[in-house]
C-alpha cells in the first residue's frame, strides 16, 4: 500500500464535468451534484484505512455542508480486480449501510480520476458556485487513525468559508492516503 499526499491547490482550476453510475443506479452529472454555493468532489474507495478512518466525520460534514450550499459527490476510481472490497455491489452496501448524503459514483474507466489529477484516497476537491477549485486538503489531521474527536474540521471550515466569500483559505494541509490503484499498464 502506496501512502501518497495530494499536491497543492491550483486554485481556480475549473471542476471536470462527469456522467458517472452510481450506486442508486441513476446517472451522475457534475450539475446534478454540485450545490448553490459550491460542490465538494471527493475520490474514496472502500477499503482504504485512511477513508475507513474518516468516513463518519466525512459524512457529518458533508450532512452539515449542505445547510451551507455546498454539495458533494464520492467518486470510487480504483481497479476492483485487485481490491475486491472496492467492487460496485460493495460500493452499494456501505453506501446504504451508512446512508451516504451524497451520490457515490464508479469511475470504472478511470478517466474522470485522471482528468481531475486525483492521486489518493482520500482525495478532496473543493469548489465555489463557479465550479472553481479553492480547496484541496485534508478532512482532518486524521491518518491511518481517526484524529482525536476535538480535531479542528478543516476540509467543513474551508468549504464553509468556500461558501460565504467564494475563496479557500491560502494556507491548506495536503489529503494524505492510499494510491488510486490504477488498472494495470495505465499507472
Amino acid at each position: 500500500m502506496v501512502s501518497l499526499q495530494t499536491p497543492v491547490c491550483d486554485f481556480g482550476a475549473p471542476a471536470v464535468d462527469f456522467a458517472l453510475p452510481g450506486v442508486d443506479g441513476n446517472i451522475w452529472t457534475l450539475d446534478q451534484c454540485r450545490g448553490s454555493k459550491g460542490l465538494l468532489v471527493m475520490f474514496i474507495c472502500n477499503h482504504c484505512p485512511y477513508v475507513k478512518a474518516i468516513l463518519d466525520r466525512l459524512l457529518r460534514d458533508t450532512r452539515e455542508l449542505r445547510d451551507y450550499g455546498i454539495g458533494s459527490v464520492a467518486i470510487m476510481a480504483n481497479d476492483p480486480a485487485d481490491y475486491p472490497e472496492d467492487s460496485f455491489d460493495n460500493m452499494k452496501a456501505i453506501a446504504a449501510r451508512l446512508d451516504f448524503p451524497f451520490p457515490y459514483l464508479l469511475d470504472e474507466s478511470q478517466e474522470v480520476a485522471r482528468a481531475y489529477g486525483a492521486v489518493c484516497t482520500p482525495d478532496f476537491f473543493g469548489y465555489n458556485a463557479d465550479l472553481e477549485l479553492q480547496y484541496r486538503g485534508r478532512l482532518d489531521s486524521s491518518r491511518k487513525e481517526a484524529a482525536p474527536a476535538d480535531a479542528r474540521r478543516e476540509l467543513f471550515e474551508a468549504m464553509v468559508q468556500v461558501a460565504e466569500t467564494g475563496r479557500g483559505p491560502a494556507e491548506q494541509t495536503p489529503s494524505m492516503g492510499c494510491s488510486i490503484k490504477w488498472k494495470q499498464g495505465e499507472a
